[in-house]
């Protein structure tokens, strides 16, 4: 009557290798380790790099566990692990003055890091510790303001040159433009031009308002363009947007774990970097403001060019960089505002390129820009921390538009390290720190280490009550709840889920929740025996009886949580994904789990007299 078929059994056992594996990653803990990455871009880190790093920290007599070189798909690393602080913060001092003997030029990165202990065979199955997050780990927390004037500036500007665009592809003549604050002058001699410019900018921007105002004389109209106040509000918020997703792509790429990057109030971001103890490292990488623009080569400097080579006026030199020392005109053709997509491709005749992808108006702005220009040479510039760097320098080979090709990339990983740096797109407006703090790693550890007693504690509790009152079916219960709170774990490390308080939080609830799943099945088949049933027959009905109120009860718990997941922020989505599994596991572990340790303990036994479930009160006649 109580017997489990062999799959069932079957499958418990995979449940339980699973947890046991997926979970054990995280009682390995963490040895200080140093990463080695690069601060240009131009420049990249490969595996000859790990040889490198073993012989300065040989010559100086520097012990390192493990050496290691890291490539995520996006960017290259090498991680040096060390068995305690001291040797990681000599090695770091040692590590910077060997790769940067120019500490004016300092072209690679070394930062403090913490590297899990995971054997490899468990890495290998893709078994890792779960991240923890800013209160649990420590790093470093940062509150930027955006230079919302910046956005507004760019903003105008691209009003002025569309105005002017505008105005020379209908063929309307103007006497000048310019700008005064944020407004956009232009000059007519009359006013049925004026009138024909307002038909034709109206019809290309519905954003703007227009004012027309005469001199003493009327020998002059001046017509003032402006954006309308929706259009300016929504221009800062679209800059914030940018920054936000340039900012997230710029940490991902340097490998920052499960980074937290969102917006605050109107003009704010708010960035928490998990486990990083260099804060001057972390305010580098945040603070990367690159940009890309897309410029001609000044065609009227013949000869080689060197450091003594005259730069006309309106052109400036850039020696750093493929294809460096160049000179290129001022003004850019594009930005990298106008590239909406880029891949690594190949060209026509099989040779590695980069594909990239215009909207509409950086279209526009490459086809008037390159029009004629076939045979002359074009630059990609990228600037950072106000110096210009060539990403490349390429021949214009026809008239280019929405989408064209770099070629002449050398290798198939420079043009995918080119793809990328223009995939991450441009901060639309620089950015202040207003405010930062740091969570040091021992409150972290205090964090972690109260939160696993409140847990540790509150499941011993449980465990003497079940075992006291429902004797062994309360052993019984105290097994499933273990094998709970194992599957949700192993679940959330091979997830790779950010633990937080809250998170921590969530799990003690789900102990909570999963036991009283237990007590239900307990008290149904207590019921049972009360009403006279045999004991095999009282298992059998009490679980039966019991899975539909389990379920109507988990049910309406979990879309509670699905609510809080997909409208709550913050701590309380880290709380509602915690929440939504431990009730998965807890309806697996309490019903099916758990009823095969009985049907084990007590199925085989033909002649059942008794259960051991604690006291069975019969009502009085």
């Amino acid at each position: 009557m109580n017997r489990y078929p062999l799959w069932k059994y079957l499958l418990i056992v995979i449940a339980l290798v699973f947890g046991a594996l997926y979970t054990a990653p995280n009682f390995f803990g963490e040895s200080p380790a140093l990463q080695i990455s690069s601060t240009r871009s131009t420049v990249k880190i490969d595996s000859s790099m790990v040889d490198r790093v073993d012989q300065i920290l040989k010559k100086e007599a520097i012990a390192s566990t493990s050496l290691t070189y890291e490539n995520n798909g996006v960017v290259g690393t090498v991680r040096a692990r060390f068995k305690d602080t001291d040797d990681q913060f000599k090695a770091k001092s040692v590590i910077e003055k060997a790769l940067n003997p120019d500490l004016a030029e300092v072209t690679y990165g070394v930062a403090f890091n913490l590297s899990p202990n995971t054997p490899k065979w468990l890495q290998s199955l893709h078994a890792f510790p779960m991240y923890l997050g800013l209160d649990l780990r420590g790093g470093v927390h940062f509150l930027m303001q955006v230079d919302t004037k910046a956005v507004l500036n760019k903003r105008l500007q691209g009003l002025q040159s569309s105005v002017r665009t505008v105005l020379r592809d209908k063929e309307v003549r103007h006497a000048g433009i310019s700008r005064d604050g944020d407004v956009i002058n232009v000059k007519f001699r009359d006013a049925e031009t004026m009138t024909k410019a307002i038909n034709v900018i109206g019809n290309q921007m519905s954003d703007v308002n227009f004012v027309d105002t005469k001199n003493a004389d009327n020998t002059e109209i001046n017509l003032q363009v402006s954006l309308k106040p929706e259009a300016l509000k929504a221009a800062m918020t679209e800059g914030v947007k940018q920054n936000i997703t340039a900012l997230s792509k710029r940490v991902n790429e340097l490998g920052v774990a499960e980074p937290i990057i969102q917006q605050q109030g109107a003009d704010r971001i708010v960035v928490e970097l998990p486990g990083v103890q260099d804060v001057a490292r972390a305010k580098e990488i945040i603070g990367r403001q690159a940009t890309l623009e897309v410029r001609l080569v000044d065609e009227s400097v013949i000869g080689v060019v060197d450091d003594s080579t005259a730069v006309p006026f309106g052109s400036e030199m850039f020696k750093v960089g493929r294809g460096g020392p160049a000179i290129l005109y001022k003004d850019p053709v594009i930005t990298g505002d106008y590239i909406s997509g880029a891949s690594a491709s190949f060209d026509q005749h099989q040779q590695p390129a980069v594909s990239i992808d215009l909207n509409g108006d950086g279209g526009r702005k490459m086809r008037e820009g390159t029009r004629g220009k076939i045979g002359k040479k074009m630059a990609i510039v990228l600037f950072e921390k106000g110096k210009g760097e060539l990403l490349t320098v390429a021949t214009i080979q026809d008239e280019l538009g929405s989408r064209f090709n770099i070629t002449g990339m050398g290798s198939t990983s420079a043009s995918s390290d080119l793809a990328l740096l223009l995939r991450a797109g441009s901060l639309a407006a620089p950015m202040d720190i207003i405010e930062e703090s740091t969570v040091g790693p021992q409150l972290g550890v205090e964090n972690i280490k109260k939160g696993l007693n409140s847990t540790l504690y509150g499941f011993i509790a449980i465990g003497i009550f079940m075992a006291a009152y429902y004797l062994l079916f309360g052993v019984f219960s105290v097994l499933a709840l273990s094998v709970n709170l194992l599957l949700l774990v192993a679940i959330l490390s091979l997830l790779q889920a950010t633990l937080t308080l809250p998170g921590m939080a969530a799990i003690a609830l789900a102990l909570g929740m999963a036991i009283d799943a237990n007590v239900l099945i307990n008290e149904r088949i207590r019921e049972e025996l009360r009403a006279g049933s045999t004991p095999q027959a009282a298992i059998a009905t009490g679980f039966d009886r019991a899975w539909a109120t389990i379920l109507d009860s988990n049910v309406t718990t979990l879309i509670v949580g699905l609510a809080l997941l997909m409208f709550g922020s913050g701590p309380i989505k880290a709380f509602a994904i915690v929440h939504c599994l431990g009730i998965v596991t807890s309806m697996f572990s309490a019903v099916f789990v758990s009823r095969g340790v009985v049907n084990l303990w007590y199925g085989r036994k033909k002649k059942l007299n008794s259960i051991a479930i604690g006291q069975i009160w019969k009502p009085t006649e």
